[in-house]
């Protein structure tokens, strides 16, 4: 094996090291790191381009379908998927949110199964967030995550077993700008992925669980195999065997619904099962056929997880992961309760109860919050109506889900003024958030996140580029868009507090309301307003 002297030479670190975080920063870390970058990139950067070429298809008009060259995958009912792992036989309710030291705390006491430590959408990918993150977890992992501000203390309960971590690293077109190896920005995943792996691994096996992870945004099962081969060299790599690993693929992308049989193919050994990313694959469905009048959606609210194609993506989720024997995971509830007004507070509470009884009877085997206070609600539904660890024995075979089920935008609803608005609201909120470094913000008793202010982002453009009518009778055009983007950027301005970053949010989001330009994504539109990269420090002299 090469040397780490020999590894890190053209590796560098372009952000601060505190004290706290050279213990993440290590020669060995940022050696194991650096050969994940040279091994992998170039196909990660394979796989964006043909990304890029599959869009130009469906801008003029080509529809997905499920692949004919792996109709031999999806109809051979033998193989399967890998047997839960220890920590992850039952997931029946999973806490999500950002890596700062107070959520892990709050998120490892609270009454859930699981924890999905997030460095993606619910975080802003600072350096410091990121490196800080990565502390918090390695410190979470050795049960040295306590800690006290002023006179409050944050510390990890000791009354009972607390919920097995799992990690999501950034998607396969995020950047790590602040190491560079070979003269090029590392991939945030493999940054990611590989920071917690190499310290954290035999750890987590040492306390009960393993190195699990949740993997975004991915569009084809190719990008599923990149990810099988990356985790192959790193368990070899430091000798641990293969299949320790467990990732849990989220299905938000319209494209990944046609390859769900496949992408656990490529993961087999690996793979502990799809979830549902609900806004992300609103998202996905708008942004992949933009171009296409015949997609154009109403008002976010409007479109339910009850709607066609919503309801289709989850039937086949649940049918294809109980087929190969590894957990079909539900969506997020994204309400925070609120506390001074009990009347909505009821409301917003019935409205989860009733989104978790359609997970349970569908034959989710799990389901997703984002605030603590709603671990209880989901909890109850699901211990009511699932007894058992899992329900992998509802196989759904009822289900039979093809093309037009999938692309079904019979969506009823209106387009309204009030619709914009409120997507205006969202995306400019959490622009302005993200910009000052935090990557999730609450807006009206909901936790919005990058996914969330992508459906915003993406509508007003579809509205904008399809010139749709509201129902108030007003034609929705760029001047029109544009308007109502000044008016709500002013009075969300005027309520916020000196220094805000609206003008900026806002700087930024009228090139996306127009119907002109696209960015690919809104995470990557704005990720040069928080890199924060000095001089270059060569990785070896850390």
């Amino acid at each position: 094996m090469a040397s780490n002297e020999s590894i890190l030479q053209g590796v560098n670190v372009l952000g601060p090291v505190s004290e706290s975080q050279k213990k993440i920063l290590t020669p060995e870390a940022l050696a194991f790191i650096a050969l994940l970058q040279r091994s992998f990139n170039s196909t990660r950067k394979a796989l964006l381009e043909r990304r890029k070429i599959r869009q130009a298809e469906l801008d003029k008009g080509a529809l997905p379908d499920f692949l004919p060259e792996t109709k031999h995958i999806r109809e051979n009912p033998t193989w399967k998927g890998a047997a839960p792992a220890p920590g992850l036989v039952d997931r029946r309710v999973e806490i999500t949110g950002p890596t700062d030291r107070k959520m892990v705390v709050n998120a490892l006491n609270s009454n859930v199964w699981t924890y999905m430590a997030d460095f993606e959408d619910s975080s802003a990918p600072t350096w410091e967030n990121m490196v800080n993150g990565q502390v918090n977890l390695y410190d979470a992992n050795r049960r040295q995550v306590d800690f006290k501000i002023g006179n409050k203390e944050y510390k990890l309960r000791t009354d009972k077993k607390l919920p097995t971590l799992i990690v999501r690293p950034r998607g396969w077109h995020l950047e790590e700008k602040h190491v560079t190896v070979d003269g090029e920005p590392m991939s945030g995943s493999l940054f990611d992925f590989g920071l917690y792996f190499f310290h954290n691994a035999f750890q987590t096996v040492k306390m009960g669980f393993g190195p699990y992870f949740y993997l975004p945004k991915m569009e084809s099962h190719l990008e599923a195999r990149l990810w099988n081969d990356v985790f192959n060299l790193a368990q070899d790599y430091i000798g641990m065997p293969r299949g320790t690993i467990r990732g849990t693929v989220l299905i938000e992308t319209i494209l990944a619904a046609f390859e769900m049989d496949e992408i656990i193919y490529e993961l087999r050994d690996h793979s502990s099962g799809l979830n549902c990313g609900r806004w992300d694959y609103i998202f996905s469905v708008i942004k992949k056929f933009r171009q296409n009048s015949n997609f154009v959606l109403p008002d976010r609210s409007a479109v339910t997880m009850t709607v066609p194609f919503m309801d289709a993506y989850v039937k086949l989720l649940i049918q294809t992961c109980h087929k190969r024997g590894v957990h079909a995971m539900g969506g997020m509830a994204a309400q925070i309760p609120i506390k001074d007004d009990p009347k909505a507070n009821e409301v917003a509470m019935e409205g989860v109860r009733a989104d978790k009884l359609r997970e349970v009877k569908a034959g989710h085997d799990g389901t997703w919050v984002a605030h603590p206070a709603l671990a209880g609600i989901a909890v109850e539904i699901f211990n009511k109506h699932m007894p058992t660890p899992n329900q992998l024995f509802v196989r759904r075979e009822d289900v039979k889900i093809g093309q037009n089920d999938l692309l079904n935008m019979n969506v009823p609803g209106q387009i309204t003024e009030a619709g914009i608005r409120k997507n205006l609201n969202i995306g400019l909120g959490y622009m302005e958030a993200w910009v000052r470094g935090v990557g999730c913000v609450p807006i009206n008793y909901l936790m919005e996140d990058a996914a969330t202010a992508e459906v915003s982002r993406s509508q007003l453009w579809q509205w904008v580029r399809h010139g749709v009518t509201t129902a108030e009778g007003k034609k929705v055009d760029k001047q029109y868009a544009l308007k109502l983007l000044k008016e709500q950027t002013q009075e969300l301005a005027s309520k916020a507090p000196q220094g805000n970053k609206y003008g900026l949010a806002a700087q930024y989001f009228s090139g996306q309301v127009t119907g002109e330009d696209y960015a690919d994504f809104l995470t990557s539109l704005l990720y040069n307003e928080i890199t924060s990269a000095g001089p270059a420090r060569a990785a070896a002299k850390l």
